[in-house]
């Protein structure tokens, strides 16, 4: 019998599949870790759950899952909201495994912060009707029809197809069409679908026992971490035709599970009288968590024989007592629980005088009770191995996850030296049990502490390293290039996982480290982009890629020369990739970006308007919600505003602004590119003002300036002095304006942190 797979070999059911639904599948190409059944130790969350733990919650939540659909039941969609560790995810998992338990259909998709697809929106239609063709064998005709009939569905981004249709098209309708008995009987699949959609829904309970399973409850769609996901207005999107399709269909048999931290974006869209709401803080009590740790000390007692010396020597262990404290100390907290057990149960012992769990349980009482301090001292008692900064730089850097293989590859050290460095971090870092799966954290708040120096301090992941992988993914293209000349004819799909890295995340490395990077650096980046056009002249991909890292280099002091030879490759680029090729609007960025960057040293008109011309045919290819259109709202609102520098016209100024709003508002936190924004616009008020004396705007300015200062250019950032004089030049403004007294003393304190970190040698680090 053949069985339904994912990627990796995780298992998606063990019902039987024919080769028109693999070919479906094959079709879709689904997320392949991202629902419940996925291998929860190579794929993060792992979230178990722990039976008498959280029994009153469950139960709920259960209860509200199997309750058939009337007009007097609770609503179709159930929003569940707590903090950090509170345990959303194991809930969630619990619900699916409970649903699997009773026969009811369930689908799922978790969201994972920076776990490449997982932490997007795109893909999770795809994702969730392969997994509903599986589970609702008649919708599959239907999901396909729509395939058939709009192709665009399947794009792996936005593709001109928005996450509504995506959603109704995918998911919905032909859930729907099943529901109310429609088939591909004569009449077109397609052309049916329209009038299911259209039509009000009928006579659903006489129907809905036609498909399997329906009888023990309605269909379950569960997403888990909804806080995780980085597309902050397509998850907008995603609530409000969800909420939509249920207003016109108050009787389908479909409910959805919703959980994810408070966030404004999301709470604005579902704190409303169509979600029924619950706040796991309700549910918290020292209860569980002591259930929880009994069990996992139990279970480990069983299987240490350390552990189980000591117990006949000295008795129980841990003691009443000790639980106790540690249930306080952990104030309801499962993911600090967890770790905590994670930290005491940790095979490390060489060299720390806490060698057995039993030495390491008292220490866990004088850690804070938050995971900053539990991760200080885990990754303090591991840091003596070889390559240690650069393995824990890198997991946190890369902008998807990498294997061991792959971690070991893209810095040229072997294997054993990353799993040596990564065996002793198990308790904040999850080891997977094969070369092939990627490395994760157990936690997204390891990776925000890792990246924030206040906080990470001597581990602080620095980005001066996102130059080191710019370099190794090269020199890993370099050699994938001299062992397969068709390395950029063939799909990237079938290329190697770290080939795949490197071609997609070179530049990104480059553009974060640049700031940070040596004359020498840049010298040997521009040769190893030398040495792969030399091996294959001609090529669009290693042209752009010399032309960017030349650009790059004059950005930051290279020669006059580097930005000519720039724009010459840039234009050879851009003529191989005529419309409608992909790559056009990202090579049409990088000759205007070229071109600007001239006009900026020489001052030459003609370049500056191709740049605007280059950068709004950029924009016009990347209509909303392109996940990139940022980037050329970005570049044109520079553009322009370096033409008004010029000119002097407002209608310049006033679109600059414009565009840079639209920007910001698409690069919400966490994007990385929201401190270009905020700087960018900054400026541009900071100029309207000087021009109008609105004081909105310079109000405005200071806003963002100190944003920018507080949350990007933060201690030993290398633009932090320039920030500190900028917002103290805004406050300036203000208090020759408004006289504000406040503003003094600010203004004073902000220039002498600046003079100090001009002077200082450790102020900040290229």
């Amino acid at each position: 019998m053949a069985n339904y797979h994912v990627e990796g070999d995780l298992q998606l059911t063990s019902l039987p599949v024919t080769a028109e639904q693999r070919n479906l599948f094959d079709i879709l190409r689904p997320i392949i870790d991202a629902s419940h059944v996925r291998d929860r130790k190579r794929s993060p969350p792992d979230s178990s759950f722990f039976r008498g733990t959280r029994a009153g919650v469950i139960m709920n939540v259960n209860g509200w899952a199997r309750s058939p659909i009337s007009t007097t039941s609770d609503p179709h969609v159930r929003w569940m909201h707590g903090y950090v560790g509170s345990g959303k995810s194991s809930i969630s998992q619990e619900v699916c495994d409970t649903s699997v338990e009773d026969g009811r259909p369930v689908i799922s998709f978790f969201f994972f912060r920076n776990a490449g697809d997982r932490s997007r929106i795109w893909r999770l239609a795809t994702t969730l009707a392969s997994q509903m063709a599986v589970a609702i064998p008649e919708t599959e005709p239907i999901i396909r029809a729509a395939v058939r009939a709009n192709p665009a569905l399947l794009t792996p981004d936005e593709g001109g197809v928005s996450l509504q249709a995506r959603m109704q098209q995918l998911v919905y309708a032909p859930f729907k069409a099943v529901i109310e008995g429609e088939t591909t009987r004569r009449v077109g699949i397609w052309a049916r679908m329209k009038r299911v959609v259209s039509a009000p829904f009928k006579t659903a309970t006489k129907r809905e026992t036609r498909v399997r399973g329906l009888a023990r409850g309605p269909f379950l769609i569960v997403l888990d971490g909804l806080d995780e996901c980085e597309d902050k207005d397509e998850i907008q999107e995603l609530i409000n035709g969800m909420l939509l399709f249920f207003n016109k269909n108050p009787l389908i048999p479909l409910r959805v599970f919703i959980t994810s931290r408070v966030e404004e974006h999301i709470q604005s869209y579902l704190n409303v009288s169509a979600v029924k709401l619950d706040n796991l803080v309700d549910h918290c009590s020292n209860d569980d968590i002591d259930t929880f740790l009994r069990l996992l000390f139990e279970d480990a007692c069983r299987r240490n024989p350390v552990i189980q010396a000591y117990v006949q020597d000295h008795g129980e262990w841990p003691t009443q007592n000790d639980r106790r404290k540690l249930v306080e100390h952990v104030g309801g907290s499962f993911i600090f629980a967890s770790a905590i057990f994670r930290f005491i149960m940790d095979t490390k012992t060489e060299g720390d005088g806490a060698a057995t769990p039993m030495d390491r349980l008292p220490l866990t009482l004088k850690m804070n009770p938050d995971l900053d301090e539990l991760s200080a001292q885990v990754l303090a008692r591991s840091r003596d191995p070889p390559h240690f900064a650069k393995i824990i730089s890198t997991i946190v850097l890369l902008r998807t996850p990498l294997s061991t293989l792959g971690i070991a590859e893209i810095l040229g050290i072997r294997k054993y030296e990353v799993v040596n460095v990564l065996v002793n971090l198990q308790s904040i870092i999850q080891l997977p049990g094969t070369d092939d799966m990627p490395v994760t954290v157990c936690h997204t708040s390891l990776r925000d502490f890792l990246t924030t120096q206040c906080r990470s301090h001597e581990f602080f992941a620095h980005p001066s390293h996102h130059f080191h992988l710019h370099l190794r993914c090269l020199e890993c293209k370099l050699k994938y290039l001299r062992q397969d000349a068709e390395l950029f004819i063939r799909p990237r799909s079938e290329l190697p996982p770290v080939a795949q890295y490197a071609l997609q995340y070179f530049y990104r490395h480059l553009f974060l480290g640049m700031h940070y990077s040596k004359q020498a650096d840049f010298n040997s980046a521009i040769d190893l982009c030398r040495q792969g056009l030399a091996l294959r002249p001609g090529t669009p991909e290693l042209i752009a890629a010399l032309a960017k890292v030349l650009r790059c280099c004059r950005q930051v002091g290279g020669l006059p020369e580097h930005e000519d030879e720039a724009i010459t490759l840039s234009r050879t680029a851009l003529g191989l990739r005529p419309h409608p090729h992909p790559d056009r609007p990202d090579l049409l960025l990088t000759l205007g970006g070229a071109l600007l960057l001239r006009h900026e040293r020489t001052g030459i008109m003609v370049d500056l308007e191709e740049a605007i011309s280059l950068d709004r045919e950029a924009l016009r290819l990347r209509p909303p919600p392109h996940p990139l259109r940022s980037l050329a709202l970005h570049n044109l609102g520079n553009a322009i505003l370096d033409r008004h520098r010029a000119t002097g016209d407002m209608e310049d100024l006033q679109e600059t602004i414009s565009l840079h709003r639209e920007a910001l508002e698409l690069r919400q936190l966490p994007h990385p590119d929201r401190q270009y924004s905020l700087c960018s616009l900054a400026i541009s008020l900071k100029i309207m003002y000087k021009a109008t004396h609105i004081l909105s705007d310079l109000q405005d300015a200071i806003a963002f300036q100190s944003e920018l200062l507080e949350a990007h250019h933060t201690v030993r950032h290398y633009h932090r002095p320039n920030t500190l004089r900028e917002l103290a030049n805004f406050l300036q403004m203000r208090f020759d304006a408004m006289g504000y007294e406040e503003d003094r003393s600010r203004i004073a304190t902000l220039r002498a942190q600046a003079t100090q970190l001009s002077a200082s040698s450790t102020g900040f680090r290229r």
